[in-house]
């Protein structure tokens, strides 16, 4: 059977004051009135069923999610500990439920259109798990820029009666003249990483039993109480132990160069954008022909490159400006020009030190 696991488990510091410790960005409703986490569930069940979606998040996503959400099908991890043992908890979950289960890991951060094309996509690396016992699929996404941000995936062989092929090696967020000489290269050879992927739960579990074997046991045990008055006990005892990394680091790294394994990249021919930023966020709101992206209660006037965005009703107001983001919320506002967005998250720790009711 099909399933889908999204993650939902960062805090969006990033778009610090719009989201908060209390108001993660997953569940602002920042696209035409829908969150991240809204579009990632109807991603979801283009190609998998309504009861087969589910959702890994961290507590404080947890505590905010409306209340008639199936509860059955949300894995709370304790705390962060990065993508690996969210992922580890997630399908020994499903896997628990469903021995058979072919799971997708999708996640709440991506902005992905037309929905059409992504389910074609989707579907073909379903397609790929379903019947290939080792394999572990990615998707890739084909570079527009030099991005130093993303990490790469080095294409092998292509795939035989698939769109898809091999992965000869994950490559980490590279300097910008590497990251040029990628792009370069042309998607051939390199696309970015997307960090969506699809497996039979029973790969990526005997996966963490080669890779990451201080830690399987524990993962494989927590998921299957997950639900039960067992869980408590074990997730207190076990999760702090477990080592906090990322699941391309411990898993599809050496997977990708294994003989046990085959990592497969279904490219992905759609609009993808990784809201992890201010900038980001503006793209995915649309802007105008001046490349502004305002949302909510403003007047932008002889201004180009700005994000703004006014949450209540207060009045904002930018002119003659250039990419410069400004944000206005109850409790803060926000101005920085937009090649600095990557330093909200600094400055969202230093609020937090400072007055942690604004963080």
């Amino acid at each position: 059977m099909r399933h889908a696991l999204i993650l939902a488990g960062g805090s969006g510091t990033r778009l610090w004051p719009l989201s908060t410790a209390t108001r993660p960005k997953q569940l602002i409703p920042v696209l035409a009135g829908h969150s991240l986490l809204d579009a990632a569930i109807v991603r979801a069940r283009t190609v998998v069923d309504a009861d087969r979606v589910w959702l890994g998040v961290g507590t404080t996503v947890a505590a905010a999610l409306p209340a008639d959400l199936d509860s059955a099908r949300v894995v709370v991890e304790p705390h962060g500990r990065d993508t690996l043992p969210a992922i580890g908890l997630g399908v020994a979950a499903i896997a628990a439920s469903d021995p058979d289960a072919v799971v997708a890991v999708l996640t709440a951060d991506h902005v992905i259109d037309p929905v059409e094309d992504f389910a074609t996509s989707l579907a073909a690396a379903f397609s790929l798990a379903e019947v290939r016992n080792d394999a572990l699929v990615t998707f890739g996404v084909e570079p527009d820029h030099a991005a130093t941000g993303f990490g790469y995936l080095e294409l092998g062989d292509a795939v035989d009666g698939a769109p898809a092929r091999r992965v000869s090696r994950f490559r980490e967020k590279p300097d910008l003249v590497t990251a040029q000489e990628y792009v370069a290269a042309g998607a051939e050879h390199y696309l970015w990483n997307s960090g969506m992927f699809v497996w039979q739960a029973r790969t990526f579990l005997r996966a963490l039993d080669v890779f990451c074997g201080e830690d399987a046991a524990a993962l494989r045990r927590l998921g299957t109480s997950y639900g039960t008055d067992a869980f408590e006990e074990l997730a207190q005892r076990m999760w702090p132990s477990l080592t906090k990394r990322s699941v391309d680091y411990a898993v599809m790294e050496p997977a990708s160069t294994s003989a046990d394994f085959e990592v497969l990249a279904v490219p992905l021919a759609t609009r993808w954008l990784d809201v992890g930023s201010w900038p980001a966020l503006g793209d995915a709101m649309g802007r105008d022909s001046n490349g502004n992206a305002v949302d909510g209660h403003a007047v932008v006037e002889d201004s180009s490159g700005c994000v703004v965005v006014s949450s209540d009703q207060r009045l904002v107001t930018v002119v003659g400006c250039r990419d410069l983001v400004v944000v206005s919320t109850p409790t803060a506002v926000l101005v920085v020009p937009a090649d600095q967005a990557q330093r909200v998250k600094e400055l969202q720790a230093l609020v937090a030190e400072r007055d942690p009711d604004l963080s």
